[in-house]
């Protein structure tokens, strides 16, 4: 899955921008998704999804056309694995700091404030300036081209593990941003290009784990199996655990 951020103060026309790459990049074939990154409480205390959230682990609620799962995440990692889709737009989620970022902005100063040296592209509200372009970032303005901004994003998108092995020599937003300056490649990340030796999938999707765990989890496994009666050596080992 490859993701890019659009980050932004308030009424830089974030929403607009990410609105318009996802209509272009379905329309392309692809599976999107979006996360939103809010500043309000979204369950506010004493609701009854509030209170049933108190007692259980997640939360299913249907309201006449929307549908909703609420749980709490463990972090930003938990979080992302639910999503399973081609490319995923956050809107918002200025801390993340491993995949790169469309600047939303009003003014020129905000680009620089929001770059971080992740930004891919600026848009929003500055773009409807004419301006073309600003600290060699392209201006574009996705209300009037969209396919400009979405053809960037198809390009340059991309989300690191975000586990800080240092299996690479740096941490994962290190890494992120010798990325978005050329001077690396996501086949430089080892756990996104090694050919795994231990692989979990949870609901379809692939946990990164590091070296030494991946050969924690083997030895546990294979020493337990081995006690069993009829266990035998094999080139590939399955397991398979429902939670039901």
């Amino acid at each position: 899955m490859r993701a890019v951020a659009f980050v932004g103060y308030k009424k830089s026309g974030k929403t607009t921008t990410v609105e318009a790459v996802a209509r272009v990049l379905k329309e392309r074939g692809y599976r999107v998704a979006i996360a939103k990154s809010m500043h309000a409480e979204f369950d506010r205390e004493g609701t009854d999804t509030w209170r049933f959230s108190r007692v259980a682990d997640a939360v299913l609620v249907r309201a006449g056309d929307t549908d909703a799962l609420l749980f709490k995440a463990k972090d930003i990692n938990a979080l992302f694995s639910m999503v399973s889709a081609d490319f995923l737009l956050l809107e918002g989620f200025k801390s993340v700091e491993h995949v790169p970022r469309v600047v939303c902005a009003r003014k020129p100063e905000e680009v620089e404030e929001l770059d971080r040296g992740l930004a891919i592209a600026v848009s929003g509200v500055l773009a409807s300036s004419g301006m073309a372009e600003i600290n060699g970032l392209p201006v574009i303005d996705a209300t009037k081209e969209p396919e400009k901004l979405a053809d960037i994003v198809e390009k340059k998108a991309f989300m690191l593990p975000n586990i800080d092995c240092g299996l690479c020599g740096f941490r994962c937003a290190e890494m992120a941003r010798m990325i978005v300056r050329g001077e690396k490649t996501t086949r430089d990340c080892v756990v996104l290009s090694q050919r795994a030796k231990v692989i979990v999938k949870i609901d379809g999707q692939v946990l990164p784990m590091k070296d030494w765990v991946q050969e924690l989890v083997e030895k546990t496994v294979k020493g337990m199996l081995s006690a069993m009666k009829g266990y035998r050596e094999g080139r590939k080992i399955e397991i398979i655990v429902r939670s039901e």
